[in-house]
């Protein structure tokens, strides 16, 4: 079961996150890349956020025996990263695993989830690519187009695109390449433990985007908006 995002409004939450329907989640995967192709050209690659107040991590679990899956956005303060709020969804997926259409599969579900906040988040950082995609709008592209507020893509492997491993040191990166163009880092959030792989999703560059992410780690391999995201997405947070 898709939900229309044109369904999607204020259901008496006390929130001011306005989420603007693009079109709905009815797509084959032909037409999901034609979608995804139309709204490349809209993603902005600019943008930086000072001194937020809270940010947010989004990621769901699928249950692909069910055919179901959970959708959970986490909202933490900065810079303590406490949690202040667990918003889930829970319903049907439909849409077919493919690499490169992850949105489709996710978006119907996560968008929900974001409507039901209470507070609204200044940065999302979603688990998943945003402009190291195929046709540069992986999730975290799609998601900021729909949230309009910046948005970041950390995903624990890659997509697309070409790099040389950085160093081992924590903090360290590289470019991720896509032919001539830097799509994103390759960044070490934790010493000798695989890297993570940081793209812009909308409104934020990639300096920003990599700067936001190490600001937000506490010791492990993920930040701690889309590691806590995780939990909660499978039952263990909130």
């Amino acid at each position: 079961m898709y939900i229309e995002v044109a369904a999607v409004k204020n259901r008496g939450y006390n929130c001011d996150m306005r989420i603007a329907p693009r079109h709905a989640w009815t797509a084959d995967t032909t037409e999901a890349k034609a979608i995804q192709l139309e709204l490349a050209g809209e993603v902005s690659r600019a943008g930086s956020v000072k001194n937020p107040r809270y940010i947010a991590g989004a990621d769901i679990s699928i249950n692909r025996f069910k055919g179901t899956g959970t959708a959970a956005v986490v909202v933490l303060n900065y810079p303590q990263l406490e949690v202040v709020e667990v918003q889930k969804v829970t319903g049907a997926v439909s849409f077919p695993y493919v690499p490169g259409l992850l949105s489709f599969r996710e978006m119907p579900l996560l968008l929900p989830a974001f409507e039901k906040l209470k507070l609204t988040p200044d940065i999302v950082i979603m688990d998943g690519h945003g402009l190291a995609h195929p046709r540069r709008i992986g999730i975290a592209c799609h998601l900021g187009l729909f949230l309009g507020i910046p948005t970041i893509g950390c995903a624990k492997s890659r997509l697309v695109g070409t790099y040389s491993e950085p160093g081992n040191e924590p903090g360290r990166w590289s470019v991720l390449l896509g032919g001539v163009d830097v799509i994103g880092a390759v960044v070490r959030t934790k010493a000798r433990i695989k890297p993570v792989y940081v793209s812009p999703g909308h409104m934020i560059t990639l300096n920003s985007a990599v700067d936001w992410v190490l600001a937000c780690c506490r010791g492990y391999r993920l930040p701690e908006p889309t590691r806590l995201a995780h939990l909660a997405a499978n039952g263990r947070l909130g």
